[in-house]
């Protein structure tokens, strides 16, 4: 039993479960659960990203994200693919909407440097008292502490099967806030505030579909920030701030890892392939969101708890600077899908006719690009993926135009460069073979 012990921490466990969160920073110092082995599974319960962390100061990254899992055998300049096996959401409802700072409770950034307005404690512990938009108070001097509140929101409740939901009324948003914590299935560990307590009803019986995704999934940025800032978008914000998770421009861009995509095709089924720049990777998750259109333009979305599986396995030597993702078929753009065999028929029988003597095998590949706005992210994508796959950006550009698609991640500053890409390279890469077994080549 020792023997296999030892073996374990050398190879790595075939399934590492995980049930502790973060307070929101990412931090290459501190240790890592696992390792997870090579082609192992992690198996998580994840917390509301979002607005149950927004509402509580003492978070310091605006999100609660899951510890970090090293990879055995994961080292820098390595990537890390990760198989979405399932994502399955715990909560019954939750509330969101769109938000609006509030002047004098954070120190230039609400989202990592929360202040209490009484006191002037950082990262002030605060207790529930009643239910709205007031209920957050200092434990220390009593103060009406929350740095966010809602300009427009809504409480939605989900059926049993998680199928659909519907934004329900003020009497149903109040009676959800006193059973809050059950409602929103919190994990044990955490300790953010469930925003059903503010029981928002400013959006009243509207119905929609879900469709879970992770907004959080990633690797261990190579230095210390908040796990909602570890993007091109957000990130911006730390550049030359005043609170202690300040960065350079420079650093931003060295150290992320673009974990924080709120893309809403990183869902089960789809592959997820992450740059390691950590020894073992440290992957996180978190942030699972119940439903969202392209773009989250509201600035948030549906955040739920649940539970996810991930299947890892480590490509050694690919060596990029943000993540691609292989998306499940029926999320990948029309061009960009794989011919069928009556369109291959055609395509054979032009190329004959025209005297091109090789079709291209190819695959889609989407490669994630983020930036201050989306202009820059688009760029950054194409960049990525020229340098990835060897090609000059304006070729990628007339991939993406001819058979593909550039689509938006998150509004601000996400972006999703799309593409069928030759076989030829991404086998070069490694990354051939997981796309021939997603989209049956």
């Amino acid at each position: 039993m020792l023997e296999k012990t030892r073996e374990r921490q050398t190879t790595g466990a075939r399934t590492v479960f995980v049930n502790e969160l973060t307070n929101g920073i990412l931090d290459p110092a501190e240790p890592m659960l696992g390792p997870v082995a090579d082609g192992g599974v992690i198996i998580a319960n994840t917390a509301p990203g979002c607005w149950g962390p927004m509402i509580t100061p003492e978070i310091r990254g605006g999100h609660e994200v899951t510890r970090p899992v090293a990879v055995a055998g994961a080292e820098v300049g390595d990537a890390v693919a990760i198989r979405i096996r399932s994502l399955i959401v715990t909560s019954a409802a939750t509330a969101s909407g769109n938000d609006e700072v509030v002047a004098g409770r954070f120190n230039g950034d609400p989202f990592c440097a929360a202040v209490c307005p009484g006191c002037g404690t950082e990262w002030p512990r605060t207790r529930v008292e009643g239910t709205g938009q007031t209920a957050i108070r200092c434990e220390k001097c009593g103060a009406d502490a929350t740095p966010f509140i809602f300009t427009n929101g809504y409480t939605i409740a989900f059926d049993d099967e998680r199928q659909v939901g519907l934004t329900v009324g003020k009497a149903t948003a109040e009676t959800f806030a006193t059973d809050a914590e059950r409602l929103l299935a919190l994990p044990d560990g955490s300790i953010q505030h469930p925003i059903l307590t503010f029981a928002p009803a400013d959006v009243i019986g509207v119905a929609t579909r879900l469709r879970p995704f992770l907004g959080q999934l990633g690797t261990t940025p190579s230095k210390a920030m908040p796990d909602s800032h570890n993007a091109g978008d957000f990130g911006q914000f730390l550049t030359d701030a005043p609170h202690a998770y300040s960065l350079t421009a420079d650093e931003l861009v060295q150290h992320k890892t673009d974990g924080h995509m709120d893309v809403n095709t990183v869902r089960e089924g789809a592959i997820l392939i992450c740059p390691v720049k950590v020894p073992g990777g440290g992957i996180y998750m978190g942030d699972m969101h119940a439903l969202q259109g392209d773009g989250e333009i509201a600035g948030h979305t549906c955040d739920v708890a649940g539970t996810v599986t991930l299947e890892v396995h480590v490509i050694k030597g690919l060596n990029i600077d943000g993540p691609i993702l292989l998306p499940v078929l029926e999320d990948v753009p029309f061009l960009a899908r794989p011919l069928d065999e009556a369109e291959r028929t055609r395509v054979a029988a032009l190329a004959r006719k025209h005297g091109v003597r090789e079709v291209e095998a190819d695959a889609p590949v989407t490669f994630i690009g983020t930036g201050a706005n989306l202009n820059d992210a688009t760029t950054n994508g194409l960049e990525r993926a020229a340098d990835l796959l060897g090609l000059s950006v304006p070729e990628v550009m007339n991939r993406a135009t001819i058979a593909g698609a550039i689509e938006i991640g998150r509004h601000p500053g996400v972006a999703r460069v799309t593409f069928r890409a030759p076989l030829n390279l991404l086998d070069a890469k490694g990354i051939g073979a997981f796309a021939r077994s997603l989209y049956n080549l």
